[in-house]
């Protein structure tokens, strides 16, 4: 790795960036609660893991230049956060529910790995950034990428838990207000529908998700 220390600084401004990831896990924290986005931050940062793996593989490369695989995995990602908005959009809460219809945390977990996993930005922005640190001359390129896409990871988990329990914390008192289930339940199905329409738009040069 070329200049760890500039790299720890590029990753860390990135991270701190609020980006989609950061709107999933701050919708379902508000909505669901604070263990909602625990569970979502975890997944999503598992789901990055998948693509950490992908990208030391070179398999990220691949996805990123064949037009089918890449419009597959936008399409893909798209189309499920769209079956989210839809979910939200439907699900019953009267004005005094206490959460909107709390799913299971194993549920919460698998649907934030997806929505990374199936995130074509977050292809490009492994492709656009970690080959940057590379130092040729030390060798094993994927062993580099690997590590430094675990940094990041790291990174991006201390993040993602700030928003999730800064959000659980608002949620809590948005709870207590008239009105608050039916008009967040709309605002986060919103949310999820803003997010599939950035998957599907989502190009060359885009930032870490």
């Amino acid at each position: 790795m070329t200049d760890p220390p500039l790299f720890l600084l590029a990753a860390l401004v990135l991270v701190a960036i609020p980006g989609p990831n950061h709107l999933y896990i701050t919708a379902r924290s508000i909505g669901e609660g604070r263990r909602a986005g625990v569970a979502s931050a975890l997944g999503v940062e598992s789901g990055m893991l998948v693509h950490i793996a992908a990208a030391a593989a070179g398999l990220s490369a691949l996805v990123a230049a064949s037009a089918t695989a890449f419009g597959f995995l936008r399409y893909a990602g798209a189309a499920y956060l769209v079956f989210l908005a839809y979910k939200t959009l439907r699900a019953r809460g009267g004005e005094d529910a206490p959460l909107l219809e709390p799913r299971p945390l194993r549920r919460v977990y698998l649907d934030g790995v997806l929505v990374n996993v199936l995130n074509p930005k977050v292809v490009l922005f492994f492709l656009a950034f970690l080959p940057q640190f590379v130092d040729q001359r030390a060798g094993a390129v994927p062993l580099q990428i690997a590590v430094m896409g675990l940094v990041t990871a790291l990174i991006g988990l201390t993040a993602d838990l700030g928003y999730a329990f800064a959000a659980g914390s608002v949620g809590g008192w948005l709870r207590a207000r008239p009105g608050f289930v039916r008009r967040q339940r709309y605002a986060t199905g919103l949310v999820y529908l803003g997010l599939g329409a950035a998957a599907v738009l989502a190009g060359p040069g885009g930032r870490r998700a």
